[in-house]
């Protein structure tokens, strides 16, 4: 399967608290943090919903 690797480039302040829970099972916690996923349904769906928030990388 594919990877994906996830950049937060936003702050979560101001997001609503489902957006920083999502932020934070991704494993983003501060400006810059990256993660490398595989490219799963629900991985995507997760990244789908604070994509204002991160970057993505294939």
């Amino acid at each position: 399967m594919a990877k994906i690797k996830v950049t937060q480039v936003k702050s979560k302040i101001g997001s609503t608290a489902r957006q920083k829970k999502t932020l934070a099972a991704l494993g983003l916690t501060k400006i810059n943090a990256t993660n490398e996923f595989e490219a799963t349904p629900q991985i995507l769906g997760m990244v789908e919903k604070v994509r204002h928030l991160v970057s993505i990388e294939k």
